[in-house]
């Protein structure tokens, strides 16, 4: 849908012919105008989509859901929902408050009950976390004919939803193979799994991760190899679930998200809080730590008072030098940052992702150098002045690329997260060494 609906009875109107994403945007917008409004609409959408258009809400949105809605009305949204969103919404609450927590636990079905107190048990960046009980699965022994027609009588009954694959295990529950529903149809009904998978072994060899995997390498696995669906195995191989592409867009989107406030020195779980004095101390402690940095860059210039007295033109010149350094950085630190977290670049091949980033800043260097010489050349009538800013120039946009490359692969060797405190980093090293070899060369040239 490419236009939000602002208005509450034409959204309800609409509910039938909305995918839960499109109502839970038109929803983010009548929130921001008139919140009883908003809450009009949540409180009459069907049991069956009101917790998938709660999850598709921003997070400081759905807090304040919880709080609104009853806890009957959470249990029936609940009951509703996949075995993973079910323990992402229940955790979300506990959060908030944790008697409403357990009366909603309380109202779900046995069943759903001890799901969720299984996948609960999973560290947030673990496999098993993201996995969804609900499967298709077919014994080794079992008739094609015969699982289809099982499926199609579990999706008669609304049990199961985004079937891409038949996991075929044995009689133990260990997972064997895996054939997608598009190969399944063309096969002879009459025969067996086990006909069809001993006639290819390697064709039908299932996609699987432990649940106890790192959630990131399974991020990986699905970018790599293209999947939308990876089995989840447990001891001695046994089929416990799945892990499906929504999942997995959600894990990829969240670790950009947070990379993107890191660098920034920003911390995303405060950028929403109704308290606007704590998110400024949040963010005052980065800008603390920046003006530190700041007061180093400005001894490196007083180091050279004199030489900017008698030479009036070299403060107005300083904020090119580190201008272009600090943005050449920024765009190394960027793709460093990044490459690290898709796993691109490691240890073993550091030293080439350095070179590659020192090469490029050089050739910017060199090119912005003569530009900039010419323009301080003509600019101030003074053809060392445009030497002094060249040089300096190819020296900075030097130590941008090697530092900006450098940093985040140190901060890792350290195991500590490349996106946080890379910049104000980088920001202090481009600029003392800027303002240093400008003003030093113009001390050594000029005077």
């Amino acid at each position: 849908m490419e236009e939000h609906i602002k208005d509450p009875n034409e959204l309800l109107n609409s509910i039938e012919e909305l995918h839960p994403t499109d109502i839970a945007n038109s929803l983010k917008k009548i929130y921001k105008n008139n919140s009883d409004e908003f809450y009009f609409v949540l409180k009459q959408l069907p049991d069956e989509i009101l917790g998938e258009v709660i999850l598709e809400l921003p997070e400081y949105i759905r807090e304040d859901t919880y709080g609104e809605l009853s806890s009957e009305q959470l249990t029936d949204a609940v009951e509703e929902m996949d075995s993973d969103d079910q323990t992402d919404i229940i955790q979300e609450i506990e959060e908030l408050d944790k008697e409403k927590a357990k009366e909603i636990f309380e109202g779900l079905e046995e069943e759903n009950q001890q799901e969720i107190n299984w996948l609960k048990r999973y560290e947030d960046d673990e496999a098993g976390a993201y996995m969804q009980t609900e499967l298709f699965s077919a014994n080794i022994n079992e008739k094609i004919g015969d699982s289809i027609e099982r499926l199609k009588h579990l999706k008669a009954e609304g049990e199961l939803e985004n079937i891409h694959q038949v996991f075929i295990i044995n009689d133990d529950k260990m997972l064997l193979a895996s054939i997608s529903l598009e190969d399944l149809i063309i096969f002879d009904f009459e025969k067996t799994y086990e006909d069809i998978v001993n006639s290819d072994d390697n064709k039908y060899k299932p996609f699987k991760v432990q649940d106890d995997e790192d959630i990131d390498f399974v991020a990986k696995q699905f970018e790599q190899y293209d999947l939308s669906v990876v089995a989840v195995v447990g001891y001695q191989g046994m089929l416990i679930g799945r892990i499906t592409s929504d999942d997995i867009l959600d894990v990829i989107e969240q670790n950009a998200t947070e990379q993107m406030y890191q660098l920034a020195g920003v911390n995303e779980e405060f950028e929403h809080e109704d308290n606007l004095l704590t998110t400024a101390k949040k963010r005052g402690i980065w800008l603390f730590i920046n003006l530190g940095t700041a007061v180093l860059a400005s001894l490196v210039i007083g180091l050279f008072d004199q030489t900017i007295q008698q030479y009036v033109a070299l403060a107005i010149l300083m904020p090119i030098v580190a201008s272009m350094g600090g943005n050449a950085g920024t765009q190394t630190l960027a793709v460093m940052v990044r490459q690290l977290a898709l796993g691109e670049i490691d240890y073993d091949n550091s030293k080439d992702a350095i070179k590659k980033e020192v090469f490029i800043s050089l050739v910017n260097g060199f090119i912005f150098a003569l530009i900039i010489g010419f323009i301080a050349s003509f600019w101030f009538s003074t053809a060392m002045l445009g030497v002094v800013i060249a040089l300096s120039m190819v020296i900075n946009l030097f130590s941008a690329g090697f530092f900006g490359a450098s940093i985040p692969l140190i901060l890792k060797k350290f195991d500590i997260d490349p996106a946080v405190g890379s910049t104000v980093l980088l920001t202090t090293v481009t600029d003392i060494v800027g303002f240093f070899s400008f003003l030093g060369l113009a001390k050594v040239i000029l005077l």
